[in-house]
């Protein structure tokens, strides 16, 4: 009698499989929805983190209002015959309700820029209600140059800026990794391989 085989094969395991035909495709990057016959993702990256800085500095400062406001106690807030507690609640729950809108501000916007190299092309898809989209085919790319600051160059963003034949240069600020995304496009360019 033959012993089975219990030792756990991952290989095995589907990645994406779902129970339901609605939620199929859900956690698919626009350039894998998108995708033409024969062509594969090889390189995919997003805006850098530092473009949610601002939003989240100001979330931070209006949580700690917020925070504060909520904490103080209801006795320090009475003068007299007036009592403030109850607005001063109101105004800590406004604040905390302002930053977590800031922040998500600052979340949505990174998230809703993806940035492909493909076998093919270059996919570039931004905004989530009004979406732009750029598709460059890689034969048409006369350039890709790469900007970065020096603060960039230590947290590793830059601006990356694509000129196709004939067109105008797209510009792309605070990607994550450009000289990564720029060696990947000349990668497939050229006709090499997916480096891993």
């Amino acid at each position: 009698m033959a012993v089975p085989d219990l030792r756990y094969h991952p290989q095995q395991v589907p990645q994406r499989q779902f129970s339901s035909r609605f939620f199929q495709g859900v956690l698919l990057s626009y350039a894998e929805k998108h995708l033409i016959a024969g062509e594969t993702v090889q390189y995919e990256t997003r805006l850098h983190w530092i473009v949610m800085v601002g939003h989240t500095l100001i979330a931070a400062v209006l949580a700690l209002v917020g925070a504060a406001a909520l904490l103080v106690p209801a006795s320090s807030v009475n003068t007299g015959t007036a009592s403030y507690s109850g607005a001063l609640r109101w105004v800590g729950i406004a604040c905390l309700l302002v930053a977590a809108i800031f922040f998500g501000i600052g979340f949505v916007r990174r998230s809703a820029t993806e940035m492909a190299v493909t076998n093919k092309r270059v996919i570039v898809k931004s905004g989530i209600v009004n979406r732009r989209t750029i598709e460059l085919l890689l034969p048409r790319i006369e350039s890709i140059a790469v900007e970065e600051p020096a603060l960039g160059r230590v947290l590793g963003y830059g601006t990356v800026i694509v000129r196709g034949t004939g067109g105008t240069p797209e510009v792309f600020p605070q990607i994550a990794r450009p000289l990564e995304f720029r060696e990947q496009v000349q990668r497939q360019i050229a006709g090499e391989p997916k480096s891993s």
